[in-house]
């Protein structure tokens, strides 16, 4: 069983003995999901199916249970790089009460040197709530490795992300449940979707910050002046301007969740500067890496972002507490 105690706002986790184990606030997760009970029971508690939408394990398989013990099970996380960390899991027991909530309650670790997480404990709770309504809610805690340098790195990047990846698995799995879209599916639409923001950020940025506002590459200035009634120092003024224009856009790539209206923006933006570099210059159309082929690649991958990041799952729609 778990206790929680507090102290000056820091969650300890103890054992049965009382003996404290881990320090930090416990990550705490918790969705509404529109399913039957048995149906989400399934699809958390059979390791096969965890494993496909749960973000935190990349395959979770039982060992071979003896009556009257915990069921027993190992784990593996892909970290990147061709790095895997392998651990342990105990379902420490599950709980129906009279009341058509359920609990499933788990202690988890690893001896693997490299991961920052050496042992916890957590449970999930199933709540009914209306007709066919159920809050689906996590709380796990853990002590870590590397002394008080990993206790730090826990608390400022480790921490956050992996509530992050709850919180994501979470949404992951009410879509599947409620839409019927399956984990792969939405994980191929949210990471393809990263990556297009990322690079789009990147452009952006790069596009407004060297050519323009560092260095006053003279060809910016030239499309303007060959097209514009206007003089070459004009020209530099309107360069600038438009540098803090690309900036700021690259900047709103990070911070506006929306990403699906600045992929529309693009899918109209890309059209008329391609056939603006080609009034102001039409001989750069003959050279390689040229705007035309430039920007019809950045067009179609506008498009296909366009088309991607509708309805993306993310952790927002789920309640948190840190």
């Amino acid at each position: 069983m778990i206790q929680i105690n507090k102290m000056n706002d820091v969650a300890c986790m103890l054992n049965l003995d009382g003996v404290i184990i881990m320090k930090h606030k416990p990550i705490y997760v918790e969705i509404p999901i529109d399913a039957e009970m048995d149906e989400l029971w399934e699809a958390t508690q059979n390791p096969k199916l965890h494993e496909q939408w749960d973000l935190r394990f990349s395959s979770i398989k039982y060992k071979p249970k003896r009556e009257g013990e915990p069921q027993l099970f190992d784990y593996k996380t892909n970290i990147g790089f061709g790095l895997e960390i392998e651990g342990w899991g105990k379902s420490v027991g599950s709980y129906h009460a009279e009341d058509g909530s359920r609990t499933s309650s788990l202690h988890f670790g690893t001896e693997q040197a490299i991961s920052i997480i050496r042992e916890g404990r957590g449970y999930w709770k199933y709540i009914p709530e209306g007709q066919q309504s159920i809050k689906f809610l996590t709380q796990y805690n853990y002590k870590t490795s590397f002394g008080k340098l990993g206790s730090l790195f826990d608390a400022i990047i480790f921490r956050p992300m992996i509530g992050w990846g709850t919180a994501l698995s979470f949404d992951v799995l009410k879509r599947w449940l409620e839409k019927g879209e399956t984990p792969a599916s939405q994980y191929i639409r949210f990471f393809s979707t990263g990556v297009l923001t990322v690079f789009f950020m990147f452009l952006w940025i790069y596009h407004g910050l060297i050519p323009k506002l560092i260095f006053m590459y003279p060809d910016e200035v030239t499309m303007l002046t060959n097209t514009l009634p206007i003089t070459y120092s004009q020209g530099v003024g309107v360069v600038y301007i438009a540098g803090i224009l690309e900036v700021v856009f690259g900047v709103l790539w990070i911070f506006y969740r929306r990403k699906r209206h600045l992929f529309g923006i693009q899918v109209i933006l890309f059209p008329i500067l391609t056939i603006g570099a080609i009034i102001a210059e039409p001989e750069h159309i003959i050279q390689p890496f040229n705007p035309l082929t430039f920007n019809i690649a950045l067009f179609v991958l506008s498009i296909l972002g366009l088309l991607l990041s509708n309805d993306v799952p993310t952790s927002r729609n789920c309640k948190r507490k840190r």
